[in-house]
């Protein structure tokens, strides 16, 4: 490939295009500030992405003219401009979205990669992050690509030819790395709890954080598990190390670790690296129910914002104000219902960081339903678990409580009551 600067890359960007940003730890920060750079020079730019790790300044209130964000989820560096006019949130389940991009429905002008070097023969890998980046990829009119050798050559669906390629950059750039905190004792309280509810042989779902992680630390005794989720950490490790995680069982992908993307240090990428157990697919066939539901006993472990009484769970927004995105929770929520023992568990500290109950009597105005109600099955915290599947509101209501913080207990009572007449 002939390699160019990212300057020059970028020139090829005009005005009213729509431009595709790689995802989460794979954003080609070098390319975005290129473009970023040239906000004088450009008029009405949209820009789209899944979460994306990393700056992004074209998001800031003063290139409004130059660009406006139309994002499937919010990360934490463009939450600070969401309430503004240039940066908009589109709800879809991710399952969805490379659907949707492929049928021309949401046409992609460019799209900004960064991808490993090609192999002998002419291929570059998409490395940590396939999700929907593949479906970009497939009907982009332009593609620029960062090339990096720190770019994990993943296996799966992440190919591109260099054919493909308009413009390249080479740069050994680091890549994105995401270091866990350490977990509190809550945490560690509410992962002994998950844990408690996964069987040998299982196949997991999990996202990011302190939760899936602390799930994880409990899991070293268990046996055959597998993975098919739509990202993954360097939790993880462990486990495939002292075989716990194994793959033998699962009924689709025996002995894969399936997923759509990955987050975490230089460890988990070396591991990624070239290795034939880890396939790294498009997110419409890693999220879709129908193959989710394959394999047996699929437990998914998602988090929430907040859940009220009857179980209905907001994942994606405090109130009004967007936080997140729907993401691939109701994909899997439904896939684990679905699969022959499987499992959906919705797992949340019991109060968030300024003492307020996570468990509430209604969700807040304007906050959005992810799984609704009808979905809803374990819910657990530090206090226990619940099985809410097949209760009515009432009982509902009396085991939601009994989950929720000792302070928060009598007043949550008190609403109970209020709104039902009874909570038990």
């Amino acid at each position: 490939m002939k390699y160019i600067s990212a300057e020059e890359a970028v020139s090829i960007i005009e005005n009213n295009e729509r431009v595709f940003i790689h995802s989460a730890a794979a954003a080609p920060q070098r390319l975005v500030n290129a473009l970023t750079a040239r906000h004088s020079e450009l008029k009405n730019v949209e820009i789209t992405h899944l979460h994306t790790e990393g700056e992004a300044p074209y998001a800031k209130p003063e290139y409004v003219n130059s660009f406006h964000v139309n994002a499937f989820f919010i990360a934490k560096n463009i939450r600070p401009y969401v309430e503004g006019i240039n940066v908009q949130y589109i709800p879809m389940f991710l399952s969805e979205i490379p659907l949707v991009i492929r049928q021309g429905k949401f046409k992609i002008d460019v799209a900004i990669i960064q991808v490993s070097p090609p192999d002998m023969h002419g291929y570059c890998s998409l490395g940590i992050s396939v999700d929907i980046t593949k479906a970009a990829c497939d009907v982009a009119k332009k593609i620029i690509a960062l090339v990096n050798p720190n770019m994990p050559r993943s296996l799966g669906d992440g190919l591109i030819h260099e054919s493909k390629i308009t413009k390249a950059v080479y740069a050994n750039d680091p890549i994105h790395q995401v270091i866990a905190s350490p977990i509190t004792e809550a945490e560690n309280a509410i992962g002994k709890n998950v844990a408690e509810l996964i069987e040998d042989e299982a196949t997991l779902q999990m996202g990011i954080g302190n939760i899936p992680n602390a799930v994880l630390s409990f899991l070293g005794n268990h046996k055959n598990l597998g993975i098919h989720t739509e990202m993954f950490t360097d939790g993880i490790l462990p486990l495939v190390e002292n075989g716990a995680i194994n793959g033998r069982m699962k009924k689709r992908h025996p002995g894969k670790i399936v997923s759509s993307f990955a987050m975490g240090t230089q460890k988990l990428y070396d591991f990624i690296h070239d290795n034939p157990m880890v396939a790294m697919l498009d997110v419409a066939y890693v999220n879709d129910t129908s193959v989710i539901r394959k394999n047996d006993k699929v437990t998914a472990i998602n988090s929430a914002i907040e859940i009220d009484l009857t179980g209905q769970v907001c994942s994606d927004s405090i109130g009004t104000s967007i936080y997140s995105g729907v993401g691939g929770q109701m994909d899997f929520m439904r896939g684990a219902s679905l699969s022959a023992g499987g499992k959906p568990i919705i797992a949340i500290n019991s109060i968030t960081g300024k003492g307020n109950s996570k468990i509430v009597p209604v969700l807040k105005q304007g906050a959005g339903v992810v799984t609704t109600r009808a979905h809803v099955q374990y819910v657990v915290t530090e206090f226990g678990v619940a099985d809410l599947y097949g209760k009515n509101i009432s009982q509902r209501a009396k085991a939601l409580i009994e989950l929720a913080h000792p302070s928060k207990r009598e007043e949550l009572e008190r609403q109970a009551y209020e709104l039902y007449g009874r909570y038990w």
